[in-house]
């Protein structure tokens, strides 16, 4: 077990890792389980068992239906929350701390003897299918989606959405073998944020899961196609482009230093993107860049939005800020990088939710929890002339392109 002045974090001999931050001052708190599977572990032609899964999971237990799982849930004033991704799912929830070891024994009977009925796994089911259906109305979510497969040569390609003929798939049997190999306290974590000390977290958890056994879940090795550009041709008044290149991976040297060059070209309206690219040219109605993080891996995700007439030239000129940042930065845009992420930082620190969330995320990417103090203090130490080393020895990058619109744009990628 270790300790610091506000984080503890144990692994019990089971596998289940916890960690606990304590926030005092609050008489509610918040947790976040996570399990390590998610849409890039799902079985070849069963693409959306993990979200299909996790839906079923909050469909009761042995000795409540879902009705009365549900009404237990808003009876202790519990709000939940959480998702399925690529690597991973997690199960949330925010409450008042004295109801937390009701609510935390209904997680259990949820993860280790759930309900799993025929007739709530075809709700689940058809929920699935109409969240892959919705896509077709949201044409920058359909081409990261299809980005990512394209991008990926791995199974991290596969949406969360899964497929249709995946969804179509999978049977109630089906998705109870693989409930028995996915669920698991191996790998898996729990944390918690809030007004609960340690002891109150550890005598809870280790009384309602220190019981549990399981497998360990095998998470797929990533791997990826480079410098590809292909183009979906869609009947649209606009065209969208994405692009994807790899990064710095959570557990590598750097992750600071591009935390803040990404800050500066996309981190408000005074970043390099929205002004180069929107705000001088005019050019876009949107554009960004974002970081993804998977385990031993990280990528950047761009998006701009325009019209067909000017899609070719602003893939051209987001290639070019993409690419300039190797030149390095200045100084103004250092502290103004800086400030946002510290203002980010600040308001994480604000809300047991996200801090419960962030642990969670710590833990699976790095292996430990990050303190705040230990975070704000590795942004303070910066230096330019550190940020803009880190910046000039990057590789250059490889991006895979995908564009969307009625019509095709030019090679960029020779």
């Amino acid at each position: 077990m270790t300790r610091d002045s506000s984080i503890s974090f144990q692994t019990l001999p089971n596998g289940l890792h916890v960690v606990h931050e304590a926030m005092p001052w609050l008489p509610s708190a918040s947790f976040t389980f996570l399990f390590p599977f998610g849409a890039a572990a799902d079985p070849k032609t069963y693409e959306g068992s993990a979200t299909v899964l996790y839906d079923w999971l909050y469909r009761g237990t042995q000795s409540l239906d879902s009705r009365a799982f549900s009404d237990e849930l808003d009876r202790l004033g519990l709000r939940r929350g959480g998702g399925s991704g690529k690597e991973y799912c997690t199960f949330s929830g925010s409450l008042l701390k004295s109801s937390f070891k009701d609510a935390l024994a209904l997680y259990k009977d949820m993860f280790i003897s759930p309900r799993l009925s025929d007739e709530e796994f075809l709700s689940a089911q058809n929920l699935a299918l109409q969240e892959l259906a919705s896509l077709a109305d949201n044409p920058t979510q359909q081409l990261f989606e299809t980005l990512s497969l394209r991008y990926f040569a791995s199974s991290h390609g596969n949406s969360s959405y899964g497929t249709e003929e995946g969804l179509l798939n999978l049977s109630a049997e089906l998705l109870r073998q693989s409930y028995a190999q996915r669920l698991s306290p191996k790998g898996a974590i729990f944390s918690v944020a809030g007004g609960l000390s340690w002891d109150e977290v550890s005598e809870t958890v280790n009384t309602l899961f220190g019981d549990w056994q399981g497998p360990e879940p095998a998470l797929p090795k990533v791997s990826i196609n480079k410098g590809e550009q292909e183009h979906i041709l869609e009947n649209s008044m606009q065209t969208q482009i994405g692009v994807a290149y790899e990064s710095v991976a959570p557990n590598q040297e750097g992750w600071y230093e591009n935390a803040v060059a990404l800050s500066v070209l996309s981190g408000g309206m005074g970043a390099r993107l929205f002004s180069e690219v929107r705000e001088k040219r005019g050019l876009v109605y949107s554009v960004v860049a974002v970081s993804r993080s998977l385990k031993d891996f990280g990528y950047t995700l761009a998006y701009a939005g325009t019209t067909p007439e000017r899609a070719n030239e602003t893939l051209d000129v987001l290639l070019a800020e993409l690419g300039k940042i190797a030149q390095g930065i200045s100084q103004e845009e250092l502290e103004r990088a800086r400030t946002g992420l510290l203002s980010q930082l600040v308001m994480q620190g604000e809300s047991s939710g996200a801090r419960a969330a962030s642990l969670a995320r710590d833990i699976f990417l790095l292996g430990k929890p990050r303190n705040m103090d230990d975070i704000k203090a590795d942004l303070l130490a910066l230096e330019l002339s550190k940020v803009n080393d880190f910046l000039a020895h990057q590789k250059k990058p490889e991006f895979s392109i995908l564009s969307l619109g009625p019509k095709r744009l030019d090679e960029v990628l020779v």
